[in-house]
């Protein structure tokens, strides 16, 4: 069986992009890092992959909002390729600041804002999967409890309660923040989001944008190896799918 083609996106300002194609190299992808500019001069196609990554970091200094510079190259620089990679079957993981890219895309609802204490927030959280039955959680149990770390000031997902209520009956979140006992609590939500809210889905489940770092829980010897399920998961989905 062929390994899955993964493309993890840099842009200026990127700084988790090594960690995570570490991390779905472990989990037996086949790696590519790709720069935007690759892709907007022609000399990479999305086509050629299965799974676009988004990593964590600050592309472009975060400049006029969080995320939103990379967006707009993706919306208006690669014309129809992100839409035509997702109608072909892709998959989408964006990480941090990957997803708040997503979120500034439109390719999923919602917005962050500004952490609840106002100020960066880096530190292991624990999340319970609301959805397994998404690429990127199918080896993980449904409320299995784990614990990942953030690193963020714009962490606070924020929606309408249209579009919570919309999430809510389609199954678009994924991930909530909560205690070690998979409890929702004010204390266990540590950036104030809607919904205690840590990642959420489009509703053909192909794209995934979630704040807290999975590549940054990939093995033990970093506090936690809870992060490997998502990259096996997606991994394995992906190779039977494709």
């Amino acid at each position: 069986m062929s390994k899955a083609r993964t493309l993890i996106l840099r842009a200026p300002g990127t700084n988790c992009d090594a960690e995570t194609a570490f991390a779905f190299e472990q989990a037996g992808a086949e790696v590519s890092l790709v720069h935007v500019n690759q892709l907007i001069r022609g000399e990479q196609r999305l086509s050629d992959y299965q799974i676009m990554v988004i990593p964590g970091g600050f592309t472009y200094g975060d400049d006029i909002a969080a995320g939103k510079v990379l967006a707009n190259e993706l919306r208006l620089r690669l014309g129809e390729g992100i839409p035509s990679f997702i109608e072909d079957g892709g998959l989408i993981l964006g990480i941090c600041n990957g997803f708040q890219v997503l979120l500034e895309a439109g390719l999923l609802p919602g917005a962050m804002l500004r952490n609840k204490t106002l100020s960066f927030v880096c530190k292991f959280i624990n999340i319970r999967v609301e959805n397994s039955s998404v690429p990127y959680t199918y080896l993980c149990q449904q409320g299995q409890v784990l614990s990942i770390p953030i690193a963020h000031i714009e962490g606070n997902y924020y929606a309408d309660d249209e579009t919570i209520e919309s999430l809510e009956e389609n199954n678009q979140i994924v991930f909530r923040y909560c205690d070690e006992r998979g409890k929702l609590s004010e204390d266990s939500n540590p950036n104030g989001s809607k919904g205690s809210i840590a990642g959420i889905c489009s509703r053909e489940g192909n794209i995934l944008g979630m704040m807290p770092h999975p590549e940054r829980a990939s093995e033990s010897i970093l506090g936690s190896d809870d992060g490997r399920l998502i990259f096996e998961s997606v991994i394995g989905k992906g190779e039977q799918e494709f």
